[in-house]
């Protein structure tokens, strides 16, 4: 019974300590955020933005949200991804049972043969009357370290916080890989429209030499013209294997990112896709809790914080209980004779580090040194973050002008190469100014093309930017 209430006073006394908690509570880093984004026009009062919105509704094509599905379900940067929580749960679950007491069963069987000049040596033969002795033992032993100052309670905030932070980075990884499906795929509808662009500036350029030899055969111009012409031929045709070269190699990519082998790409037409010239970007303010990389950046402080409480915890004074039950005997044929062979055991240490070389203390101050390096790592994110939702608002709008006078100055190009070639069959113009209109109108065409393409990776780049992409 005195047993019991020993053990039980010892639990109460150290429950009671246990509850002192050394370390700082967790707060934010401050961050000196902007009322609104550089560039940002769109009016609205909707705080997140297009961030807010799933995949699903945020792009309409749905050849490229099934590339993106399987891009998601498949693509190893998400699996790994997937198995770093996996990791990190396992390490939560630990942390979890980090108050409770260490329990080990340990059995032994051992014989020494002490020296007959020792203690040992001469009570073996004067009471056992051989040279050996034997020890039998079975038994479990429990040990609690019982005061802690907050050490287990800080393992598991900074586990939790791992976690999450884990979590979050899938989620990061998640959206990057919608934004690099979505711009590949963009890229890959622009040089469909870029070849088709070549294969028709080749069949006009065919057609306007076509001309010119008759013009040369009826003795109207010199064969300059017709070199200079061949020449702008050849031109457009080298472009044709070119972009059929990006085109292979870009679908390549697609579908490594979706976790296929290298294949074609099914895909719509860069025509059939509308550009959103109007995206609503939200507050800068919502970041902090949209974007996952930056939440993550936010969690890493929050477990370095904790960490900085382990170490100062670790130079205080450590209560540790111990407590046995087994059996023992120096006979192998009485070892389990109970309760002959039964023992007891309990016991307590504190331990107050002294001098271990400034370990603890330098422990300590590596960690308030991370934690200040895993704030500013938060603040850059947070910094980033805004920077590049005021570049992507910047592109949308400077990339639409340009869209607009590039619009024009291809329909000013074709009509300028219409007018040229009947000029020319009429003998009012050389041939340098069908040749100069043809090649102006064939880069003014391919500069459209890429604009389009250029528009949708901005839009797509705001989403991805704002924290879109992960729902």
């Amino acid at each position: 019974m005195n047993k019991l209430i020993y053990a039980a006073g010892c639990v109460v006394i150290a429950a009671g300590l246990n509850a002192c908690r050394v370390g700082k509570e967790f707060s934010r880093p401050a961050t000196d955020m902007p009322a609104q984004y550089r560039g940002n026009t769109a009016a609205g009062t909707d705080s997140a933005g297009i961030a807010a919105l799933p995949v699903h509704s945020f792009i309409k094509d749905a050849v490229l949200l099934q590339l993106i599905d399987s891009a998601l379900a498949k693509n190893f940067d998400v699996q790994i991804a997937l198995k770093n929580i996996e990791t990190a749960g396992q390490t939560l679950h630990n942390a979890k049972l980090g108050n409770l007491p260490e329990l080990n069963l340990q059995v032994t069987a051992t014989r020494n043969w002490p020296s007959k000049n020792s203690l040992n040596g001469s009570l073996s033969e004067q009471f056992i009357g051989t040279r050996y002795m034997d020890d039998y033992s079975a038994g479990l032993n429990l040990t609690w370290e019982a005061i802690a100052w907050g050490k287990i309670s800080h393992l598991k905030e900074a586990a939790l916080a791992d976690y999450l932070q884990t979590a979050e980075a899938a989620k990061a990884v998640r959206t990057r890989v919608v934004s690099q499906v979505a711009q590949g795929y963009y890229n890959l509808l622009m040089l469909d429209t870029q070849k088709e662009i070549a294969l028709r500036n080749v069949a006009l350029t065919d057609s306007t030499l076509r001309i010119m030899r008759l013009q040369y055969s009826s003795g109207r111009i010199t064969n300059l013209a017709i070199e200079q012409t061949e020449a702008q031929l050849r031109v457009a045709q080298a472009l044709v294997p070119q972009i059929e070269q990006q085109l292979t190699l870009q679908e390549n990519a697609l579908q490594t990112m979706a976790g296929a082998m290298p294949g074609t790409v099914a895909r719509i037409h860069l025509q059939q896709v509308t550009v959103d010239t109007v995206a609503a970007a939200g507050v800068p303010a919502a970041l902090l809790t949209h974007r996952p990389d930056i939440h993550a950046a936010e969690l890493a402080v929050k477990a370095a914080n904790a960490r900085v409480g382990v170490a100062e915890a670790s130079m205080y004074p450590a209560l540790n209980i111990t407590a046995g039950v087994g059996v023992n005997s120096f006979k192998a044929n009485n070892w389990f004779n109970i309760p002959g062979s039964l023992f007891e055991t309990i016991g307590g240490s504190l331990t107050q580090p002294v001098f271990q070389r400034r370990k603890l203390r330098t422990d300590w101050e590596k960690a308030k040194i991370d934690w200040q390096k895993s704030a500013i790592e938060f603040q850059r994110s947070v910094v980033t973050g805004v920077q590049e939702v005021s570049d992507a608002l910047v592109k949308i709008e400077k990339l639409q002008q340009q869209s607009v006078f590039t619009s024009q100055r291809v329909e000013k190009l074709k009509s300028a190469t219409q007018n040229a070639t009947l000029l020319f069959q009429n003998g009012m113009a050389d041939y340098l100014e069908v040749i100069t209109a043809q090649s102006n109108a064939l880069q003014s065409e391919l500069d459209l093309a890429s604009l389009k393409r250029d528009q949708l990776s901005a839009t797509v780049e705001l989403y991805r930017a704002l924290g879109g992409g992960w729902k």
